[in-house]
């Protein structure tokens, strides 16, 4: 089971829900490019996305006014 460490992970934003919010942005966006190319997917969508918002290659955006409140 994929276990990914939430502290570094939540280093890149302000909240758990803006990290659950873009990890399902993320694995739509990739879910629908394997379907368009038709490409099959060894590892689940949401595991996919949690990898590249851990390894900086999507990048969370928040409003100004979240960023603010800290």
């Amino acid at each position: 089971m994929f276990n990914p460490d939430i502290k570094k992970l939540l280093t890149n934003c302000n909240s758990r829900y803006s990290l659950v919010t873009a990890t399902a942005k993320r694995a739509r966006q990739i879910l629908d490019d394997a379907k368009e190319k038709e490409i099959s997917l060894d590892e689940k969508c949401v595991s996919l996305a949690i990898e590249d918002i851990a390894d900086g290659k999507y990048v969370i955006e928040e409003p100004d006014r979240l960023k603010s409140d800290i």
